[in-house]
């Protein structure tokens, strides 16, 4: 009987997981409208006093979006005042939903990685994830990836997707 040889760990495939970077931390959601008369007229003084008599201790070291599902026109002022009750308590505070949340996340963590492993190599980008890795990460790491290696794929090594392959040089 012959053995049954494991081709894609004997190749020089490297893969690179975003999962492997996922930001851990809880994520919050902050609907402005909350806060709103009937959800949406921003009215300053009783914007402040509600934002002045909130308890933001449930903030601590979330990484927060804030956003208004309303219609309202709000000033940008608005979320400002609200970024500086959070900022001495949330790790991070973005305006957007929870996608761009993630997206500004790994931004920030993909801007700090040593791709330098990658260089000449064929790389596959991992695409299934049991984490919510956002569509943008994905963008940003072949963005990162693409000047580096000598191919690169999506997906998984039995079924991978080809996205670049390196010119041969003449």
């Amino acid at each position: 009987m012959a053995e049954i040889v494991n081709k894609v760990a004997q190749s020089s495939l490297k893969t690179f997981n975003l999962e492997d970077y996922y930001p851990e931390g809880h994520r919050e959601i902050i609907d402005i409208k909350d806060w709103l008369f009937e959800g949406i007229i921003l009215k300053e003084k009783e914007f402040r006093v509600n934002l002045k008599n909130y308890d933001w201790s449930k903030y601590q070291d979330a990484y927060v979006a804030l956003h208004c599902s309303s219609e309202a026109i709000v000033p940008g002022w608005a979320y400002l005042l609200i970024t500086s009750y959070l900022q001495p308590v949330a790790r991070k505070i973005v305006y957007g939903d929870l996608e761009f949340l993630n997206a500004t996340l790994y931004q920030n963590i993909l801007e700090e990685v040593d791709f330098s492993d990658y260089q000449d190599k064929p790389v596959i980008i991992k695409g299934c994830s049991n984490r919510p890795v956002p569509e943008n990460a994905y963008l940003m790491a072949l963005q990162y990836l693409q000047p580096l290696a000598k191919s690169v794929m999506y997906g998984e090594a039995c079924s991978a997707v080809p996205l670049y392959k390196r010119p041969k040089s003449k």
